[in-house]
């Protein structure tokens, strides 16, 4: 038997170093630019916790306020309400963020080379087309998951310290501002990115389109997300028995007699923002006791578990297509 055929075959996870190597040498400006994010986005809420920290010298009371405590009135410090304001856009920042990275997978990272033909150069070298694909996710899916962990972190340490003060407005946890970015679901949005972009990337096979159907396949999933309050069952509350603490209010209403749900917002007039007397006009209905439906605090991390859940799923499946529609077309 000869040499050759006695050879090992080569590990995968061997056979991908050569193709991560290609790639951090062809993007290596992109990969610094993407540091320079990573390092822009800790900076400003650094700075912002800063800020407020040499600010509160002006803060005449606990809770943030300049004016004298107990008159009334409540005015925080420029820099409060700045860090505030902004502090309140971190979720929606993790989003775009993670659409910038499948919009780099589809484009540059993939599409790009699949219409130029150059990855023919890949294919007839070292590299088989499933190897080439899979250093493709592995080494943006690696990076955008550190990269995102440590805004997280980041974030939560900026979000709880500003948070903490008992006048803080637009903060609550549950905001869809917010909500993205205070745990894992901001991880797997970015994986979800990375594998979106890569399946459109494979089947499309255009640089411009495949970015532009990246972008708006994961804005589809973004927002059919933005009734996340449905991923985790409510916790009712009954009569004037209403939830104390940050609570996530969903609905409210009135049951009857027989139990049937009827809800404050059907006793608004039709075609005006006018609302007719809710108390009568849900007794009216046969409404006899009143109901909040609502999320405690302690729900945050079943509802951020769940949502990261089903975006994994669905990166797992759009990972598993795309290689299989490599594999029908190329082998």
């Amino acid at each position: 038997m000869s040499a050759i055929g006695l050879r090992a075959p080569v590990a995968p996870a061997a056979g991908l170093r050569g193709p991560v190597r290609v790639l951090l040498r062809q993007h290596r400006r992109s990969l610094w630019a993407a540091c320079a994010l990573l390092v822009l986005g800790i900076g400003i809420v650094i700075g912002l916790r800063i800020w407020v920290a040499v600010a509160s010298s002006d803060e005449l009371c606990a809770d943030g306020d300049t004016t004298r405590c107990g008159d009334g009135f409540y005015l925080p410090t420029h820099a409060r309400t700045v860090t505030e304001t902004n502090l309140a856009s971190g979720g929606t920042a993790a989003l775009l963020l993670a659409v910038l990275i499948g919009v780099f997978v589809a484009g540059p990272l993939i599409a790009r080379e699949l219409e130029s033909g150059t990855f023919r150069l890949a294919w007839a070298q070292s590299a088989s087309p499933a190897q080439w694909l899979a250093a493709r996710l592995a080494l943006p899916a690696a990076l955008a998951t550190a990269g995102m962990t440590v805004l997280v972190l980041v974030y939560r340490w900026g979000w709880s310290g500003i948070r903490s003060n008992p006048r803080a407005s637009g903060l609550s946890w549950f905001q869809s501002g917010i909500h993205p970015a205070l745990g894992p679901t901001a991880v797997a949005y970015a994986l979800l990115a990375v594998a979106v972009g890569a399946l459109c990337a494979v089947v499309v096979r255009r640089t411009v389109l495949s970015m532009s159907l990246t972008a708006l396949v994961l804005g589809t999933v973004m927002l059919g997300f933005g009734k996340r309050y449905e991923l985790w069952p409510t916790v009712r509350a009954l009569g004037g028995d209403y939830p104390s603490g940050e609570a996530w209010h969903t609905e409210s209403g009135m049951l009857t007699a027989s139990g049937k749900e009827i809800y404050w917002k059907d006793c608004f007039r039709a075609g005006t923002t006018v609302p007719e007397d809710p108390a009568s006009c849900l007794r009216n209905q046969g409404g006899i006791t009143h109901f909040v439906d609502y999320h405690p605090a302690s729900h945050f991390w079943p509802l951020q578990l769940v949502e990261t859940g089903i975006l994994l799923v669905l990166a797992a499946a759009a990972v598993a297509l795309a290689f299989r529609v490599l594999r029908r077309r190329h082998g």
